[in-house]
């Protein structure tokens, strides 16, 4: 049998071939790969652009009170921990705002430029303090009220609460003062708006406020009992309008108030009677004081009742049957008059602050200023400052009262 040739190598050269143009289309693909940019850092939308700038203002307030804690060493002791305190705050307030944003992919970038900056080389005194608060209180109020996030917008208001009544504070040791704020509830001309535009809202207001009936408002109060020397507790000098209690930041445009959006019946209803039992409870309490500190509740009770009667009239409950203002309501006996003055006006800071997460933006200013009035009251009357005004689930122990501001000094050291 003859042997056979060997077989041809063209079968084996196309392998070779086939493989080759395998390996080099991996390789060129491999190669688009390497050569694909890094991912890029994302656009912030203008919802996180507001965050950072709270973040980014909260910490250079805790930067600028650091500054004048070193300047000053062991003089004003009681002007450094005020300080250290608004400093403490202020990083929990960013830290609450979701802090620094890092998004792992480069190194984090500097602060906005918009952002307020100092040398290094320059000297921070107090009023810097001052200023920084009240400059991050007014950004942060103003973007309460248009931010399209409803917990941010609450969040912010509160910090914003938060750090007027800071710079009122650090102010005292000062000349300077941050500007007043009083909140414009709406009045009969703006409601005839509201209602022209949209009369169902008002017409559901006596209806839903006639279907349930309104209870009677009770006016809650710690149950700790008459604080002790409470007496002895000098007013605020007349004319104060940082410790007054009843300025807040007056709109400088001078606009008419605009009704929120988003309030149901029963929020108006509880508005009415909140505010209205609460001028009770202090008009009450007014009859008992001595005369010379009397008219300071009763300008207190005041305003209270005034915005009871503003409210039923954005609820159309005014002067119908379905008004839920009563003619008395049950007052606690035993905490002491600032304590239960407290207790009306955390409940309100409370109930402002939940509605600013609830309501329209654009169109809930009145009710991020009337936060802002709360909780400079509870200053003024004697309660410790907290970073988050009326957001009790942030700061339970809120509830409590401590022994009230001490008079600021410059001979403290």
């Amino acid at each position: 049998m003859e042997p056979q040739p060997p077989p041809a190598p063209t079968r084996r050269r196309m392998r070779v071939v086939v493989g080759s143009v395998l390996v080099a289309l991996l390789l060129a693909g491999c190669g688009l790969r390497l050569e694909t940019p890094p991912p890029a850092e994302p656009e912030p939308d203008t919802i996180e652009i507001v965050r950072r700038t709270a973040v980014t203002d909260a910490l250079f307030v805790a930067e600028q009170a650091d500054a004048v804690i070193d300047e000053l060493g062991d003089r004003r002791r009681r002007l450094v921990a005020e300080l250290e305190r608004v400093a403490a705050d202020s990083r929990e307030q960013a830290e609450q705002l979701g802090g620094v944003y890092d998004s792992g992919l480069q190194e984090p970038a500097d602060p906005p430029s918009g952002s307020p900056q100092s040398s290094p080389a320059d000297t921070v005194g107090p009023d810097d303090v001052v200023a920084a608060l009240a400059d991050a209180s007014g950004r942060n109020r103003t973007a309460a009220g248009t931010t399209t996030d409803g917990p941010l917008a609450r969040l912010l208001a509160s910090v914003g609460a938060a750090q007027a009544v800071s710079a009122t504070r650090v102010g005292e040791y000062t000349d300077s003062a941050p500007p007043p704020v009083v909140p414009q509830l709406p009045g009969p001309a703006e409601v005839d708006a509201a209602v022209a535009d949209d009369p169902a809202p008002a017409e559901d207001a006596r209806d839903d406020a006639g279907a349930d009936g309104a209870g009677e408002p009770t006016v809650t109060a710690p149950p700790d009992g008459p604080e002790d020397g409470e007496e002895a507790d000098e007013a605020p000098a007349e004319g104060d309008p940082a410790r007054t209690g009843v300025s807040s930041t007056s709109p400088d445009s001078g606009e008419p108030a605009v009704v929120p959006e988003g309030l149901t019946a029963a929020d108006l209803r509880t508005l009415v009677a909140s505010e209205h039992s609460a001028g009770y409870a202090v008009r009450l309490r007014a009859a008992i004081r001595p005369e010379d500190e009397r008219s300071r509740y009763v300008e207190r009770a005041d305003v209270h009742t005034d915005r009871a009667a503003a409210w039923a009239l954005v609820a159309g409950t005014d002067g119908t049957a379905q008004d839920p203002r009563q003619a008395a309501y049950a007052v606690p006996r035993g905490p002491g008059d600032r304590a239960l003055v407290r207790s009306v006006e955390r409940n309100l800071a409370t109930t402002y602050a939940t509605l600013v997460g609830t309501t329209a933006p654009d169109t809930r200013t009145v009710l991020v200023d009337l936060l802002v009035e709360s909780a400079l009251t509870l200053d003024a009357w004697g309660a410790e400052p907290v970073p988050f005004p009326g957001l009790p689930e942030q700061r339970p122990e809120e509830a409590t009262d401590g022994d009230g501001p001490q008079e600021p000094t410059d001979q403290d050291g």
